[in-house]
């Protein structure tokens, strides 16, 4: 037989047409087999679920905005100041369910949570919004005292989709005013970028050497830093995408080039934090009491990673970028360095933070915490990849072994959630809070509102396969 078919050249066309289908079957079937088994149909389940889990339970009707504090059973409890951080990822994240479930009820609940935004927490005197405030009665106290790039870029964040939700020019032009405000304060026309932390009425902190006034998070004051840049960049993609403002371009463009090129390591990796030039803050020569308490301000993030890789392909597509092999190369580089080091061989899921403790590449991972945003991110981040390519089928296979890390250590099937902690790594974290200031829901439901839409082929950035 195999005689007849060496010498036969009709045979030899069969074989090798054969040959070919059946590997171009054998791609398509491995990326369609995760619909194939039902998972599509599970992570739309899962994420009906955790947004009932949310609303309209967190919907503040007395104060406006959102409930801060529930604990591990979903019951009120705490002080319930209100961050703009998470009064405005709430914002986001309903804007996103009104325009995936086509649902004006989550519309309405973005409208309040704008109204907040507007009503309360923008600073009527000095301009930009106020980081944390308390509500009480009919009045409200502000409580920090200082203003904040990050926050500032969230409300930008949660505007700019309210706005392509609900079409309301007034929030677009309070997206826009807030923009023009970092513009003016935070941005740094010298070295780029932008400083985080500024006095109430905007100004820098460079020339104040003493901390008379209590000023908080002094110790960055001097610094840029990887946080507030990449959502910067998150917030700005969001607001040219309905709004194409040449300055706005600039600062868009300019933003993916020092991430990409600059806070990004060579090895694939975010500085956190570094000096007005850019220079990384290192604390490799500290001692190990000091390292240990200021570990925040130097490790290897991996979940900044997974998530920066997905935010600067998502700026270059908005951009409209159609061949930005940079970019995609610099966010591949990050998500493969995170799985090399950063990810959990034997359970799934990513560790908190690592080290890097010389030039020749000695390292340790100094957190293994599993977080639940590290974990959200990782998610959306893996199943990208294997659509961008699909010839790497180890991002398919990790992307449902994080699933299965989820279901089985992050999400609480009693009480409802995401745990903040996985039980492999912290059992007790069944205990802890469900959401604070600081666990909101946008990194989840944004994950899962996002793999459905690759797992259904209904996701941009996965239009060109690489």
């Amino acid at each position: 037989m195999s005689n007849l078919i060496s010498n036969n050249p009709v045979c030899i066309k069969s074989v090798l047409f054969l040959c070919v289908l059946l590997f171009v079957s054998c791609r398509t079937n491995k990326t369609e087999s995760v619909q194939d088994t039902g998972l599509l149909s599970e992570i739309e389940v899962s994420l009906d679920t955790l947004v009932q889990t949310w609303y309209p339970k967190t919907v503040d009707s007395i104060h406006g905005g959102f409930w801060s504090n529930f604990n591990y059973k979903w019951e009120k409890e705490g002080k319930q100041n209100k961050m703009l951080v998470s009064q405005a990822r709430h914002v986001w994240t309903a804007s996103t369910l009104a325009l995936f479930y086509e649902d004006k009820k989550y519309e309405e609940i973005a409208a309040h949570g704008y109204r907040f935004l507007n009503d309360v927490m923008w600073d009527k005197n000095y301009g930009g919004f106020h980081t944390l405030i308390r509500t009480k009665n009919d009045s409200s106290v502000v409580l920090s005292n200082t203003k904040s790039t990050y926050g500032n870029s969230f409300a930008i964040y949660g505007l700019a989709t309210y706005y392509k939700a609900s079409k309301d020019t007034t929030a677009l032009n309070l997206a826009k005013k807030t923009f023009l405000w970092l513009e003016e304060h935070a941005h740094d026309p010298v070295h780029k970028g932008y400083f985080d932390v500024l006095k109430p009425n905007g100004s820098w902190l460079l020339d104040v050497d003493k901390n008379d006034s209590d000023y908080d998070n002094f110790a960055r004051k001097d610094w840029k830093d990887q946080n507030s840049s990449i959502h910067l960049l998150e917030s700005f993609t969001a607001l040219y995408e309905v709004w194409e403002n040449p300055l706005l371009k600039q600062r868009l463009e300019e933003l993916l080039g020092l991430i990409r090129d600059t806070i990004t390591t060579s090895k694939g990796y975010l500085s956190l934090h570094l000096e007005r030039d850019w220079k990384p803050i290192s604390l490799r020569d500290s001692t190990d009491t000091y390292r240990k308490q200021n570990f925040w301000m130097d490790h290897v993030s991996f979940g900044h990673d997974v998530e920066t890789a997905f935010l600067m392909l998502e700026a270059s597509h908005v951009l409209g970028k159609k061949k930005d092999s940079a970019t995609l190369k610099k966010a591949k580089k990050m998500v493969d360095h995170a799985l090399e080091w950063g990810w959990d061989e034997q359970n799934g899921g990513f560790y908190d933070g690592g080290y890097y403790w010389d030039e020749e590449g000695k390292r340790t991972i100094e957190n293994e915490a599993k977080v639940w945003w590290t974990q959200a991110e990782g998610l959306n981040s893996l199943l990208l990849f294997s659509k961008l390519f699909p010839d790497e089928s180890r991002y398919l296979e990790l992307f449902e072994k994080q699933w299965d890390y989820l279901v089985t250590h992050m999400i609480d099937h009693q009480y409802g959630g995401w745990f903040h902690e996985g039980l492999d790594t912290h059992p007790e974290a069944k205990y802890d809070a469900k959401a604070h200031n600081w666990k909101v829901n946008y990194h989840n439901i944004r994950a899962l509102v996002n793999t459905v839409q690759m797992l259904k082929d209904e996701f941009p950035l996965t239009e060109e396969k690489h």
